[in-house]
């Protein structure tokens, strides 16, 4: 009886939970980074973030990366300055999972996952073309994404019932490793004001998996460059999620702020 009463109040305490969170959310994220010109045409960066959901009060990720970059070709497309560059890098993403609570064809709770923290590798592939339009900058950025989600054991409730559909106990069952590959598509047009430390930017990002649109991600924002070697930035995002993903993201409004450092 009092495994029942116990389970019976946590599968309560999620449903709540999963009532209160269908608007917009709002949070934060704050990224570090330093980059390394390493040749005319190589260079190294490294890279760390924190990212908060629930309206800033619950932590959502933290990450660190490494990534190479190398310039292809810098020329000219008529009169028009253009480059062009690839890269590639690795992320580690420390996340934490929202509950999540199913229900069987009788109503009944079928398996209950509470909150829990674990890892995901990701790793990127991205060619990237810009053009120098006078002051202003266009750039479009195409990336291939694949995010590897390790088998987590001992994670999910799964409810038993008996004859008369009365809940009788439980199982422990592991969520399953995945594996997901996205396309992500970023236009971004940014403009130098002349004699100014800010640079404003503006960018759309579509993410492409193999259901279709995925999300979308707008962002407006500038770069202030304190020295040539320190640059902050601050950025508004809102983001549009189309269907579910492994990030179990919702629409939300973001404010970043970031750090970079050039060495």
């Amino acid at each position: 009886m009092e495994k029942r009463i116990v389970i019976t109040l946590l599968m309560a305490f999620a449903a709540l939970s999963e009532v209160g969170a269908q608007s917009d959310d709002f949070g934060m994220w704050y990224e570090l980074g330093a980059e390394k010109k390493l040749s005319q045409k190589w260079s190294i960066e490294a890279e760390a973030g924190f990212r908060t959901r629930n309206n800033t009060r619950t932590a959502d990720r933290w990450s660190g990366g490494l990534g190479v970059s190398y310039r292809i070709a810098k020329g000219y497309l008529g009169r028009i300055p253009a480059s062009l560059k690839a890269s590639g890098g690795y992320s580690l993403l420390y996340d934490n999972n929202p509950e999540e609570l199913t229900f069987n064809s009788s109503g009944d709770p079928k398996k209950w996952t509470p909150s829990y923290w674990g890892v995901r590798h990701r790793f990127n592939l991205s060619l990237a073309g810009s053009v120098d339009l006078g002051r202003f900058g266009v750039s479009l950025r195409e990336r291939l994404q694949y995010t590897y989600r390790p088998e987590a054991k001992n994670k999910k409730y799964a409810f038993t019932y008996d004859d008369d559909d009365y809940l009788s106990g439980y199982n422990m069952e592991a969520i399953k490793g995945k594996g997901k590959n996205v396309l992500r598509s970023r236009l971004q047009v940014d403009y130098d004001i002349p004699r100014c430390k800010f640079d404003p930017f503006v960018n759309a990002e579509m993410f492409n998996d193999k259901d279709g649109i995925q999300k979308m991600r707008y962002q407006a924002g500038f770069d202030f460059k304190i020295k040539k070697q320190h640059v902050l930035s601050l950025t508004y995002r809102y983001q549009r999620v189309n269907n579910d993903d492994d990030d179990h993201e919702t629409n939300s409004h973001l404010i970043g702020l970031g750090y970079k450092y050039k060495l």
